[in-house]
C-alpha cells in the first residue's frame, strides 16, 4: 500500500467532510468578510456576513452554473454580486427591479415617481443617519456631509429586463450602480442574511459581542 493510498484510507471521514463542507459553501451557504464602508451603517467592516445562496438559484457546485432559478431579488434585500465591471464581488442593497424607474435628487431616491421617505434619527456636523423605507423594509442609510455630494443626483433610468439598481446604504460613500452600471441577473451570488461575527478593526481586532449571530433586517 503506498503512502497516499493509507493517508486515503485513514482519514476517509476527514476527507469526506471537508468535500461536503466545500460543496455547502460552494452551492447552500457561505460567509464573506466586509471589507470596506460602503454598507454603514448597517454593516460594518468586519463584519462576516453570512450568504444564502440559494435564494435566487441552485448552482452546479464549483460553478456559475444555475441549474434552477429558486427566486427573485426583492426590493430592500441586500445582495452578494461578482461583478465584472468592478472586477470584485460586492455587497449591496436592491432597490432597482427589472422595469423599475429610478432617480435621487438631492439625497431621496425616487422608484416609478415615488419618493422613498427617510427619517433622520442622528445628526451631526460630519453626518447624519437616517431611517429609509425601502418597500417593506425600513433600514439605515447613512450620509456623510464632509465628502462631495455628487453621487447625490441622478437623472430618471429605467431598469431593463434581466437587471438590478443597486446602492450601498452609505450613500455618499459607495461604489454602486452610479458608479458600475446595472448589476446582470447572472452575477447575484445570494442574499445575505445575518452576521456571523464581527471584529472590530480599530480596536485589535476584537470581536463586537453584540453583532453575533445577529439578523442583518433588524439592525
Amino acid at each position: 500500500m503506498t503512502y497516499l493510498q493509507k493517508f486515503l484510507k485513514d482519514n476517509k471521514l476527514f476527507i469526506l467532510f471537508v468535500l461536503l463542507m466545500s460543496v455547502f459553501r460552494s452551492a447552500v451557504a457561505d460567509w464573506y468578510t466586509v471589507p470596506t464602508g460602503s454598507m454603514q451603517p448597517t454593516i460594518k467592516e468586519g463584519d462576516r456576513i453570512i450568504v444564502n445562496k440559494m435564494a435566487y438559484d441552485l448552482r452546479l457546485p464549483f460553478s456559475q452554473l444555475s441549474l434552477l432559478s429558486t427566486g427573485e431579488p426583492k426590493r430592500g434585500e441586500i445582495v452578494v454580486f461578482e461583478s465584472k465591471t468592478a472586477d470584485k464581488r460586492l455587497i449591496k442593497r436592491m432597490v432597482g427591479l427589472p422595469g423599475d424607474r429610478i432617480s435621487m435628487k438631492e439625497e431621496t431616491l425616487y422608484i416609478n415617481g415615488q419618493a422613498m421617505p427617510y427619517k433622520i434619527t442622528k445628526e451631526n456636523p460630519q453626518q447624519l443617519v437616517a431611517i429609509e423605507q425601502l418597500g417593506a423594509i425600513n433600514h439605515s442609510i447613512r450620509i456623510d456631509k464632509e465628502r462631495s455630494n455628487q453621487r447625490s443626483t441622478f437623472s430618471p433610468l429605467t431598469v431593463p429586463d434581466g437587471y438590478y439598481f443597486v446602492l450601498g446604504d452609505n450613500r455618499r460613500n459607495s461604489a454602486d450602480s452610479r458608479v458600475y452600471g446595472l448589476v446582470p441577473r447572472h452575477e447575484l451570488k445570494g442574499k445575505a442574511s445575518s452576521i456571523a461575527f464581527s471584529v472590530n478593526y480599530d480596536n485589535y481586532y476584537l470581536p463586537r459581542e453584540n453583532r453575533f449571530f445577529k439578523d442583518i433586517y433588524s439592525i
